[in-house]
């Protein structure tokens, strides 16, 4: 090859490289960080550290201690399994990192604080928490303190409740007899929950009065799918004898989510406000 034929195809190949490989790079997403939430021993014993573990009361004993905003008998980590601190059980871990965002369902930009009561209002179908409340300055300093070491807008290994097909059918009568045989013996055969000797509840309603409303995300199929493909039966993730592995096909879990979700549960009347630009999800209840 002439020499100035090999210089030209050179300084394509240059060229090519400045124009392809920048693109090639914007192209590859990071890694997400790893899920490693913070030992609660390196809580600080100061004042601070009290606001978090006051924080992580709240997660976990909601119903006793803010019974004027929960209007169900459901406590946070009913959803957000080991009080936010399970991959792939709704954590909280890097939640704080990713607040203000867009919420479609809102049709705007929230911020913790909002995301927080929507909760309250939808999951909790209570009332929401004043954001300059001693409560709910505890709430964003345990969801902070569950966030050390991210960075803004990091994305995490592990976080929200994974997937399922959503272009399965549901089949409710199938759901209705997983539910009697995988669900009812801790949930109750009425979906009312089970409590202790003491009357404490130790599995939550699914549905009824006591339980979350219409405008919960866990009121959704695939929502609800998602979640007890990923952590239900109780013991998931664990062989036998300890627990009973994955149980559940995704379309059991489509199937049982569609049946329990579609039973009677209070209503939402602000429903009417959610998603003002559309986008509506195929599975809403309304």
């Amino acid at each position: 090859m002439p020499a100035h034929q090999f210089q030209r195809l050179a300084a394509h190949a240059v060229l090519l490289a400045g124009l392809l490989l920048p693109a090639a790079l914007a192209e590859t997403p990071p890694q997400p960080a790893r899920f490693a939430p913070p030992r609660d021993a390196s809580i600080p014993d100061d004042d601070a550290g009290r606001q978090i573990l006051l924080g992580r009361r709240l997660v976990a004993d909601t119903k006793r201690l803010l019974p004027d905003n929960v209007g169900a008998v459901l406590n946070c980590t009913n959803c957000h399994l080991g009080a936010g601190k399970v991959r792939l059980a709704s954590p909280f871990v890097g939640v704080a990192m990713n607040y203000p965002r867009s919420n479609p369902r809102a049709g705007r930009v929230v911020t913790l604080e909002e995301r927080i009561n929507g909760c309250f209002l939808r999951s909790m179908n209570g009332k929401p928490l004043a954001t300059d409340s001693p409560q709910m300055k505890a709430l964003v300093a345990y969801f902070n303190w569950l966030s050390t070491g991210l960075e803004r807008n990091a994305t995490v290994e592990g976080r929200g409740i994974g997937r399922v097909d959503t272009s399965l059918v549901p089949d409710p009568d199938h759901g209705k007899r997983i539910y009697a045989s995988a669900c009812a013996e801790c949930h109750g055969e009425n979906g009312e929950g089970s409590r202790d000797a003491g009357g404490n509840v130790v599995f939550p309603p699914l549905w009824g009065e006591q339980s979350f409303n219409i405008g919960a995300g866990m009121a959704r199929t695939y929502t609800a799918a998602a979640f007890i493909k990923q952590n239900m039966p109780i013991g998931y993730g664990l062989n036998p004898p300890l627990g009973q592995g994955g149980a559940l096909s995704d379309q059991d879990a489509v199937d049982v989510a569609e049946y329990f979700t579609h039973q009677p549960r209070p209503d939402f009347p602000p429903k009417v406000n959610d998603w003002p630009k559309g986008g509506k999800p195929k599975d809403s209840r309304y």
